[in-house]
């Protein structure tokens, strides 16, 4: 079957290439790294190069970022969703506990993420409800840019008109996966609800940064389908952002499926080898931008992936509704956390490693939103 992916995105040929001891050599020394780079350091051969390709990464990380790791935590806004994600444990099927802050308790919220000294949030909901619309997130991101520099939020595809509001509101970035770049899988992941449309949601980030907003997010949920097409895809995808919208910022994240109500498993599992591939493999291609890792890792491989082409992490993350504050309401987290660590532990790891934590890079005088020229 032709995939209906548009050129620009296509990961073919390179996807179907095979590559020798050689190659990879090759490419992980090459001065203008490409798609052919990228897809020899995915390839199967490329496992057994792990720790020269560490070294790459790790030297291309601090001379790009320095010894540094920015954080960011997560604050889930509603779990309510009318969407039919296979994968998903908050979906409309699940017999989970829903739940929504109003202002008040966003407030309460917002006053405990500040104590903990925390300076950039990504607020969350599931898909597009009466309880939680567009009107709804405007409010929380004018409440929430009360607190912090820093607000993005990872929510449900919007027209870039609705983009443009949350950045009058002072909302600065959007987090956005396409979940699997593979349009048959996605159709049979997708159940029903407006997520179905493929096409829209590869257009969401350019929407997202026409629409006003300096960063995006972008990322596909290892598991559902073939990782290596899919990363294939994440970077033609960055690619075509960082061409289109040079002055705005683009980062990568490594979500894998992890345990969650429902107990959907993945056809395509993801280890932790495969996934230090992954990371070192686009680090050595996207030199310049941020690639994140959040709490869905284990902490063994938050340490252990922390400057090796990790540059920016979430801490003291929680997948309930609130879950900062002491009057937190009960709900059903999305997915499971795998590492619970305290800022102050997690700060200590860091700095043992010789990584300094970054709590601030962002100051709200910069929060209008963004007019972008063309590239």
């Amino acid at each position: 079957m032709k995939t209906p992916l548009p050129a620009w995105l296509s990961p073919e040929p390179w996807l179907n290439l095979e590559f020798s001891a050689a190659d990879v050599q090759r490419a992980l020394h090459a001065d203008a790294p490409n798609e052919k780079t990228l897809a020899a350091l995915l390839s199967p051969e490329a496992a057994h190069f792990l720790e020269p390709m560490a070294q790459r990464a790790q030297t291309i990380t601090r001379r790009h970022f320095g010894r540094t790791i920015s954080l960011y935590t997560p604050l889930y806004l509603s779990n309510f969703c009318n969407g039919g994600c296979l994968y998903c444990g908050i979906a409309a099927d699940r017999k989970a506990t829903r739940s929504v802050l109003d202002t008040e308790h966003l407030r309460h919220e917002m006053e405990a993420i500040r104590a903990m000294h925390l300076e950039e949030l990504v607020l969350l909901t599931g898909e597009r409800m009466p309880e939680a619309d567009v009107d709804y997130l405007e409010t929380c991101v004018s409440i929430a840019a009360e607190y912090v520099h820093n607000v993005t939020v990872e929510v449900f595809p919007m027209a870039e008109a609705e983009y443009r509001r949350l950045a009058e509101a002072g909302c600065t970035g959007v987090t956005i996966y396409q979940e699997t770049y593979d349009p048959v899988v996605y159709e049979r992941m997708h159940r029903w609800g407006d997520k179905r449309d493929f096409a829209a949601r590869v257009d969401a980030p350019d929407r997202a940064l026409r629409g006003g907003m300096r960063t995006i997010g972008i990322g596909a949920l290892l598991g559902l389908a073939d990782p290596r097409h899919d990363i294939l895809c994440v970077y033609r995808h960055a690619k075509h952002l960082l061409k289109t919208y040079w002055q705005a910022g683009v980062s990568i994240s490594f979500p894998r499926i992890r345990p969650q109500l429902g107990g959907f498993e993945p056809d395509f599992p993801v280890d932790e080898k495969m996934l230090a591939q992954f990371v070192f493999a686009l680090r050595i291609c996207l030199p310049e931008i941020p690639l994140v890792l959040s709490t869905r890792e284990p902490r063994r491989v938050r340490d252990g992936m922390a400057g090796l082409g990790i540059s920016k992490m979430s801490v003291a993350s929680k997948t309930t509704v609130g879950g900062y504050s002491e009057d937190s309401e009960e709900s059903t987290a999305q997915f499971e956390i795998s590492d619970d660590r305290g800022i102050d532990e997690f700060n200590a790891m860091l700095r043992a490693k010789g990584l300094e934590p970054v709590f601030k890079n962002w100051d709200a005088t910069y929060r209008e939103p963004a007019r972008y020229q063309k590239a």
